[in-house]
């Protein structure tokens, strides 16, 4: 196949549109730059619907077009360039449990991106997306994800009666620790936004309230959906105070 030297190059200008949201909303498609995360899609499984690479890139498998570096580097998002471009399709499900992650208002998509590779670390069933959250298909929380857009099931939800098992909200300093919240599957952990939190009918809606014991007075809320996982999934040690 001959390589494409122009970034004038049809494909290539299609592809460009995928870094804006509208264009993803509209195609249902989203952009994944880099060895790392292409060779990510491969091992989910997840199928290339185009794919695009420098010379010598190393991209798992084949199927993917060679093209000039500079005419690459012109289409990327990255300062510096990438030596891989994945086009894949959107995917979403119903949330689903035995542990569910929800995001409330989570606007910054580096945050959204964190998250879902602390749901995978943690063996997370899904991610769900309320109101308010970044896409989480953008070409800065598909970095963050590194890899985990892949392999960790996305949801849409409207309202939390659609989320799986016992809900729990996760507030600063209000409710039980974080780790007596570990026991009880399917289940529901709900994260708002660092500033505004979760609202008080989210929280209300849910069947429990709990913090993460912090010196400070609140971790962001990728930080702190990492921290409150790895509380919920750990065998505990601890001696439940009464």
């Amino acid at each position: 196949m001959t390589s494409i030297t122009s970034q004038h190059n049809p494909r290539l200008k299609e592809l460009r549109k995928l870094h804006r949201g509208r264009e993803r909303s509209r195609s249902g498609l989203f952009v994944a730059e880099g060895e790392d995360l292409v060779r990510a899609a491969r091992r989910a499984g997840r199928a290339a619907v185009d794919g695009f690479c420098a010379p010598g890139a190393d991209v798992g498998g084949e199927g993917f077009q060679e093209v000039a570096p500079d005419a690459l580097t012109a289409v990327s998002t990255l300062g510096s360039g990438t030596r891989a471009i994945g086009v894949y399709e959107q995917r979403f499900t119903r949330p689903a449990g035995p542990l569910c992650v929800y995001l409330h208002g989570v606007g910054d998509p580096g945050n959204v991106g964190t998250v879902l590779r602390g749901a995978l670390a943690f063996g997370a069933s899904s991610v769900a997306l309320g109101p308010g959250c970044a896409d989480p298909h953008s070409p800065k929380a598909v970095r963050a994800s590194m890899g985990a857009i892949f392999a960790v099931s996305l949801a849409r939800v409207s309202d939390v009666g659609e989320l799986p098992g016992e809900r729990v909200a996760l507030v600063a300093g209000a409710g039980a620790p974080i780790w007596q919240m570990g026991e009880s599957r399917p289940v529901t952990l709900l994260v708002g936004a660092e500033r505004e939190g979760l609202p008080d009918e989210v929280v209300a809606a849910c069947e429990h309230v709990a913090h993460i014991p912090i010196a400070s007075e609140s971790l962001n809320a990728a930080m702190a959906a990492t921290v409150a996982l790895y509380e919920m999934t750990r065998p505990s040690t601890r001696v439940p105070t009464s």
